[in-house]
């Protein structure tokens, strides 16, 4: 099958949804199908090009066999705003619309797939499986129209947000296939007035065989200075829309604690106000992200780890951080009100506390680091889990078997597909 893939973020990117989307296309690969990814040049988290990338010119890789990928200049803000982000996106769909024209003339997908974020890429895809006829997919890992006015980069009853909401009413009429990660996400697909033949889960996955659980002290503590019997680990993307500064707030509170680190490994466009928050505590201290080889022994550092979210937010977007964490056989602390996925995705691998709340993130915290029994129990069940809901040859097995119904007009439907994937968890 030939396949052209549509997504703003992708590798040399080692973080959020650049993994999966990466990750998805060489498991197509892998598996003989001829797949073009047309995306970005690598700017994410730092917002800014990487170094040694033409910020001006495309690039083109063909990094293994049934694998060609092109990078598309794109305008990068420094400060993301909610408007210099529309911007960011539509200028990546306008030079990616001629590349995607250009492998829907010549190569004749049969299959056009798009990820959101952004859902801009879809002024690209859309016309490429026109002229192709090719089936169309749209996956999302996070709703980024209700999340920027969940965190204030958009205001719902402007003009802006209400053109948002438009397009986004728009893109979601002019696909054949619609997933999501999870049940809540998907269930808004409903509100949203897609049909439930369009639906189909399509969750991330932790890759088990490079997360390894660490037995003992991890060798990161040492190369990178940590000391302390205990650390609390946040890696990833450093955004306001995280919440993340509660991490500086219920460090302040633990100051006491002569045995514990708070290390935060990341890149972003909130790491200078974090690091403001954070002035004067010397329990906290800042990484950059570690590369891939390291990415297991990194993971392992953590007694627990931190995953903070804004209320409002735990059901638009499911951290994909999440699941190689719990592949790290660490406990989990997650801020998040009840009842949302990712509450019910930590239960029983770790904490859940209110978001915002420093006091409780603080009380959690000790709770597990002072009961090695327990934070062994949730480490435990933390990598259970992910062998059980997150396994990566069963997801992808599911979503090539629907690709395959897909473009071969089965009879059978995306539901099977689902409830398969359910049954498997």
């Amino acid at each position: 099958m030939r396949i052209l893939i549509l997504g703003i973020n992708f590798a040399p990117e080692i973080i959020s949804t650049a993994v999966y989307t990466t990750g998805l296309s060489e498991m197509l690969a892998e598996a003989g199908h001829e797949v073009r990814v047309i995306t970005a040049q690598p700017y994410f988290p730092a917002w800014k090009v990487m170094a040694g990338w033409p910020r001006f010119a495309y690039r083109s890789e063909h990094p293994r066999p049934n694998l060609h990928v092109t990078h598309c200049p794109l305008y990068v803000p420094a400060n993301p705003t909610g408007a210099k982000r529309i911007l960011h996106h539509l200028s990546f769909a306008l030079t990616a619309l001629p590349r995607a024209i250009g492998a829907a003339l010549t190569r004749r997908p049969d299959l056009v797939m798009v990820i959101a974020p952004s859902m801009m890429s879809a002024l690209a895809g859309v016309p490429a499986a026109r002229i192709s006829g090719a089936k169309t997919w749209l996956h999302i890992q996070d709703y980024e129209v209700e999340a920027a006015f969940a965190t204030g980069l958009l205001q719902e009853d402007s003009r802006i947000g209400r053109l948002a909401k438009g397009f986004e009413a728009w893109v979601l009429r002019r696909f054949d296939r619609i997933s999501s990660i999870s049940d809540p996400m998907l269930a808004k697909l409903a509100e949203k007035g897609v049909p439930a033949g369009k639906v189909f889960e399509l969750r991330n996955w932790a890759n088990l065989a490079k997360v390894i659980p660490v037995t003992g002290r991890s060798p990161m503590c040492e190369e990178l200075g940590i000391t302390t019997p205990h650390v609390a680990l946040y890696s990833g993307n450093l955004a306001n829309k995280q919440g993340i500064e509660v991490i500086p707030q219920a460090a302040r509170l633990l100051a006491h604690r002569k045995d514990l680190t708070f290390a935060i490994c990341g890149d972003g466009s909130f790491k200078g106000e974090l690091m403001r928050l954070a002035e004067g505590l010397e329990n906290v201290r800042f990484f950059p992200l570690q590369p891939l080889e390291k990415f297991s022994d990194t993971l392992g550092m953590a007694s627990v780890h931190l995953l903070p979210q804004i209320a409002g937010a735990a059901d638009l977007v499911l951290p994909s951080k999440l699941t190689n964490m719990l592949a790290s056989g660490r406990p989990v602390i997650a801020t998040a009100e009840p009842g949302t996925a990712l509450a019910r995705e930590v239960e029983g691998c770790g904490m859940v506390t209110r978001p915002g709340d420093a006091a409780a993130l603080a009380a959690a915290i000790e709770t597990l680091i002072d009961q090695p029994e327990i934070c062994a129990a949730h480490g435990a069940a933390a990598r259970a889990r992910a062998y059980e809901r997150w396994d990566s040859a069963a997801i992808f097995a599911r979503f090539e078997a629907e690709i395959l119904r897909l473009t071969r007009k089965t009879d059978e439907t995306p539901a099977a597909a689902s409830d398969a994937l359910k049954d498997h968890r």
